[in-house]
């Protein structure tokens, strides 16, 4: 069923995700490699770099339960993985900014 969800997903990409990921694809970010809308156990993730098991979430107003957003960040951690997040606005109006964190992120 993730597998199913998550191509549902590439198909319905926000504009702020597929902003992003035209920035990601093609290992255009210091030659990493991400897969977008990827499954990772019960979740599926926006954008990650298997290598560095970096997960990239891309949130809009939905994410407004910190909560739920909390159990997903603390599962994927557990097994793992680092995950950074950034707002659809600043996706949008702020890519390079999210970029440079980005990059400051695959550094580390």
């Amino acid at each position: 069923m993730t597998t199913a969800r998550a191509q549902l997903l590439r198909k319905r990409m926000t504009d702020a995700e597929r902003r992003l990921w035209s920035k990601l694809r093609m290992r255009q970010v210091e030659g990493f490699r991400f897969r977008r809308q990827a499954p990772v156990g019960p979740y599926v993730v926006d954008f990650i770099c298997l290598e560095l098991k970096l997960i990239v979430e891309v949130d809009g107003g939905q994410h407004a339960m910190p909560r739920a957003d909390a159990k997903r960040t603390a599962w994927l951690e557990s097994e793992g993985y680092r995950v950074i997040r950034f707002w659809n606005n600043d996706v949008l109006k702020n890519t390079e900014a999210v970029l440079q964190s980005l990059y400051e992120a695959l550094k580390r």
